[in-house]
């Protein structure tokens, strides 16, 4: 029943990696309409990324159903006529959005009561920020992390004299857990004072670079023996997140000999910070979840602070430090107004971050008729861009599925799903094991 009448609502998700399933189905939970019923569908866009099971349940957000599919099965999906959805959170890298919005707009051709199409970003907006925000044009709306993204989202849409009216401030949706506690001794009894090195898989690429931070981590335990030091770990060696991880800290570890307060630590980042007095990071989004909690947090410079490397995101944080300067005991203070601009609402304010979208979505979803989604990208303002984008996954000019393009119009086969099964894990031990080992063997 649409939600303009109930207060039920529909929301398919379509994520294609861990980080952003979990962006994705939060985000749909914070921006539904205050008392509406959820029911939530999980899509899983089958590709390189695609979690485990050990990486859903790490997440920690229930659907009630989830399945893998490509993006030719959700348009097909979403094309019924009898199984609407109210609103469709697309949780995908920037091409993905395009490709899916082109489909979407085809699938709906003619239709006055579509589905409401919400996409954004899994979190800090530190590259390619014109091409990501263009391929994303076309959704109802487009989600901003803070005010300070908001801003350089409108900025690039109205420079290109696109509509920016898509573009809606919000937050970053797992922001949360209990403040931090450091004068409360009844907070921590017995517990070490505890540092977290939170780490990323692609950030920094390099051995020398990788070994460099482990090493400095290490020592920084060797240092202080009253202190538990853990690296927080994104992936378990062979499981594949947003990022290619080509050297897991796991194996650089194995070359190390640290010493018995350092550990290497999984699960959840929310219950790993329940128990974090100072967190380390190059620029992992974790620093916002940490300074949001009012926890001690550092961004490192000891590499440079460079785009690169995604730490300039922090130039006036206050949070720029090395690992000189955190042997010697500093503690930063982070740069209030730099906090607030960054969605970050550690004074308080996060549950009213989200009422902006609740309000544009309860009004759009009581509306009789919703234009047809219109992206920036078409093949008259980018013709020799946007069909190798659209062919990516399989779809033409137009949207629609390319000639020959695999299980366009009916469900696969059981033996079609084993195939593609077998398949995919091989692709995956390809591009995961073979081709990082192929690379390596290149620069000898």
């Amino acid at each position: 029943m649409p939600a303009s009448t109930s207060k039920s609502l529909r929301v398919a998700v379509l994520a294609d990696s861990d980080t952003r399933w979990k962006w994705g189905s939060l985000t749909a939970n914070r921006v539904s309409p205050a008392g509406s019923d959820i029911r939530l569908d999980g899509f899983l866009l089958r590709g390189r990324a695609t979690p485990t099971a050990r990486q859903l349940e790490e997440v920690g957000v229930r659907a009630d159903s989830l399945r893998e599919v490509t993006a030719l099965e959700f348009l097909r999906e979403l094309g019924k006529e009898d199984d609407v959805y109210d609103v469709v959170v697309l949780a995908l890298v920037g091409g993905a959005v395009q490709a899916v919005l082109h489909g979407l707009s085809r699938a709906w051709d003619g239709r006055a009561k579509r589905p409401l199409v919400v996409t954004g970003y899994v979190g800090v907006v530190y590259e390619k920020l014109a091409d990501g925000l263009l391929l994303r044009h076309g959704a109802d709306l487009v989600l901003a992390n803070s005010r300070q993204d908001a801003d350089r989202f409108r900025a690039v849409y109205e420079g290109v004299g696109a509509d920016a009216g898509s573009v809606t401030e919000v937050a970053l949706p797992f922001l949360g857990g209990a403040a931090y506690a450091e004068h409360d001794p009844s907070a921590r009894p017995g517990r070490p004072y505890t540092v977290v090195f939170a780490a990323q898989p692609s950030v920094p690429e390099s051995r020398k670079d990788r070994t460099y931070l482990l090493d400095r981590l290490i020592g920084h335990a060797r240092l202080h023996p009253d202190r538990e030091v853990l690296l927080k770990l994104r992936s378990k060696p062979g499981e594949h997140t947003t990022h290619i991880e080509e050297l897991p800290y796991q194996k650089l570890v194995q070359k190390a000999d640290p010493p018995a307060n350092f550990r290497l630590v999984y699960g959840h980042m929310g219950d790993v910070l329940d128990r974090t007095d100072l967190l380390v990071t190059i620029s992992s989004t974790a620093a916002l979840e940490s300074l949001h909690r009012r926890i001690p947090t550092v961004v490192l410079s000891d590499l440079g602070v460079r785009e690169a490397l995604g730490n300039h995101h922090f130039v006036g944080s206050g949070c720029l430090a090395s690992w000189d300067q955190l042997d010697a005991g500093h503690r930063p203070v982070p740069d209030p107004e730099w906090v607030a601009r960054q969605g970050v609402a550690a004074d308080g304010s996060y549950e009213t971050a989200f009422d902006a979208a609740r309000l544009r979505i309860t009004g759009l979803l009581a509306a009789d008729e919703l234009p047809p989604l219109a992206p920036y990208y078409t093949p008259v303002t980018a013709p020799g861009y946007l069909p190798g984008i659209l062919a990516r996954h399989h779809l033409g000019p137009d949207g629609g599925p390319l000639p020959g393009a695999p299980a366009a119009d009916r469900e696969p086969s059981p033996v079609r799903q084993f195939v593609r099964r077998a398949a995919r894990g091989a692709y995956r031990h390809g591009v995961q094991r073979v081709a990082p080992v192929i690379r390596r063997m290149g620069e000898l």
